[in-house]
């Protein structure tokens, strides 16, 4: 991992997976670890791969009954991503776990877990954006 690319990492965070090219940040984070998404290629709506702003992005996840919400501060009853993007595009989204704490997977690298979205943003992959969220699925069992 290049120190450039993720200027705000240092010590705060951990390997949670090996590399592999199977999946992307994006279906990380819609926890699919089956397909590689992105606009023309797997991705639950139509598009093309042109298809690549925030609003792409927004529509995509909430096709998985995400909402957008005003912060990722850890909600009880309620599951969130964060989106990154620069003035272009997306270019990343995370997802928060049931501790508080945050997961990504850093393109063709590794899966980490990291204390907060700020942690990968500042580089490669832009700023936070924005945030999402869907209900917990409530087990009837």
């Amino acid at each position: 991992m290049r120190a450039d690319a993720f200027p705000r990492l240092a010590g705060n965070f951990r390997v949670t997976s090996p590399q592999t090219t199977a999946y992307n940040c994006i279906a990380w984070s819609a926890e699919d670890t089956q397909h590689w998404w992105q606009p023309g290629g797997f991705w639950p709506i139509p598009s093309s791969p042109q298809d690549c702003g925030i609003g792409d992005l927004e529509r995509a996840f909430r096709t998985l009954g995400y909402e957008p919400c005003d912060n990722g501060l850890l909600e009880p009853g309620f599951q969130k991503i964060a989106l990154y993007g620069n003035t272009l595009m997306f270019t990343h989204a995370a997802r928060q776990q049931p501790d508080g704490r945050w997961t990504s997977k850093l393109g063709k690298a590794e899966d980490i877990e990291h204390d907060s979205p700020d942690d990968v943003a500042g580089g490669l992959y832009g700023e936070v954006v924005g945030f999402m969220r869907r209900p917990l699925a409530i087990s009837t069992s």
